[in-house]
């Protein structure tokens, strides 16, 4: 009996199998995991849904998971970011379920999430709570089973926490997204690095010289201006918030509302987590050319609709992962991989190194969460800092960095008050 799955091709296998290899050359804490997960069996007979981008790294995640012992099932957590050839690779060679198809419309999508739940988890591996929200929507009577869950992403730790302070969320979360070990260098380092990828593979215009608004000051947006700044672009951040907007100005950016940013920029870029950061009235006031994308998980932070609104005529699919739309005065704009998260719909998504320490998260909260799940409260936690610290440890030892040790009495020095200067 074959593995049941929904994907693209399964002919594709054998070249998703040979990038699946090239990444897991970048990603050796997830491989020393995996080598004590394959003694040990910390999962054995953990039934585990996982919705997440069906991307390369991810298929090292799983194989991680499914030698722990965990009986791994994976959907899409996003209808452009599955890598066709790595889905069927991890049905055929691996033998994990996998539903995800790149391109797939929403209905399939939602049928895709509804297949992980059949699984009837006992943990969640969720990133943007798609997962957990259609759980605690519309499959309450598959709670039962659930004991545990990670999060990836800012989007869905926002809405899980949100479930958590109405009181709905019926299991402990673990906010992997804010691990130091992962939003320090996944959200600075892997998406700013990641989503300029995607942008210049869409467009293939030069950055250098180029004014590029930036969307918030978060982790992910940081590495999104340093990138751009150091490709050449004249960067202007818009925030909300004054310290972060604070931040950007002592790093070297222009700072100021969107709507003064909207007619100076040639490309924008949003990751901040909230809706319609770029509306109608922005999008009006832009100039011909423009180029607008979103590294956020949900395509919700450009008004899309709006902007069809005041277009004319249909979208013209100009070039793959890039639509014009015209409007009335002659002017056009350019949307990116359809609004979606350009890094992973017009590009690879992170770099593999990033993207090892992330998913070495999720594989020991996966666990811790396995042996504690019965002494946690439904709601959000973090990351245990003896998880995080670990997976840095491992990280060093394996790029082959040493680092100090304490003396005892520089232990002493500081868990002490009674020394002075």
């Amino acid at each position: 009996m074959g593995v049941d799955h929904d994907v693209k091709d399964l002919g594709l296998a054998a070249g998703g199998r040979l990038r699946i290899e090239w990444a897991e050359r970048e990603m050796p804490v997830l491989r020393m995991i995996r080598e004590r997960f394959q003694d040990e069996k910390p999962l054995r007979g953990v039934r585990l849904s996982a919705c997440l981008h069906v991307t390369t790294e991810t298929a090292s995640l799983a194989r991680t998971l499914q030698a722990g012992g965990a009986d791994v099932v994976l959907t899409a957590s996003n209808p452009l970011s599955t890598q066709d050839d790595v889905a069927a690779a991890l049905v055929s060679y691996y033998e994990i379920p996998t539903y995800a198809i790149k391109g797939e419309d929403n209905d399939t999508y939602y049928q895709h999430i509804h297949a992980a739940i059949d699984h009837r988890p006992n943990i969640t591996m969720d990133d943007g709570a798609d997962l957990v929200s259609t759980l605690h929507k519309s499959r309450t009577d598959e709670l039962t089973h659930v004991v545990g869950g990670t999060e990836e992403t800012t989007t869905g730790v926002i809405r899980l926490r949100a479930m958590a302070k109405d009181g709905v969320l019926q299991y402990p979360i673990i906010a992997v997204n804010d691990a130091m070990t992962k939003h320090l260098f996944d959200n600075r380092y892997g998406t700013g690095q990641s989503t300029l990828d995607g942008v210049i593979r869409a467009t293939n215009v030069l950055l250098a010289g180029k004014t590029v608004v930036v969307a918030g000051y978060g982790w992910c947006s940081r590495g999104i201006a340093m990138r751009a700044k150091g490709l050449g672009g004249n960067v202007i951040v818009t925030e909300v918030e004054p310290l972060r907007a604070l931040e950007a100005v002592m790093d070297g950016n222009r700072v100021m509302p969107m709507i003064e940013a909207a007619p100076m920029g040639d490309v924008f870029i949003t990751s901040t987590g909230d809706i319609n950061v770029i509306d109608i009235h922005h999008f009006e006031a832009m100039k011909d050319g423009a180029i607008v994308a979103n590294s956020g998980h949900f395509n919700v932070e450009l008004n899309i609709a709006g902007l069809a609104s005041i277009a004319k005529g249909e979208p013209r699919r100009v070039r793959p992962s890039v639509d014009e739309y015209v409007l009335p005065d002659g002017r056009r704009i350019f949307l990116l991989a359809e609004g979606r998260l350009v890094n992973l719909a017009a590009a690879e998504g992170h770099p593999s190194a990033v993207m090892d320490m992330s998913f070495a998260n999720q594989a020991l909260c996966a666990e811790y969460m396995i042996q504690h799940a019965r002494d946690l409260q439904r709601t959000v936690y973090e990351v245990p800092e003896q998880i995080d610290k670990e997976i840095a440890r491992i990280k060093l030892e394996a790029m082959g960095v040493q680092i100090d040790v304490l003396t005892p009495e520089q232990q002493k020095y500081l868990t002490s008050w009674e020394e002075g200067t």
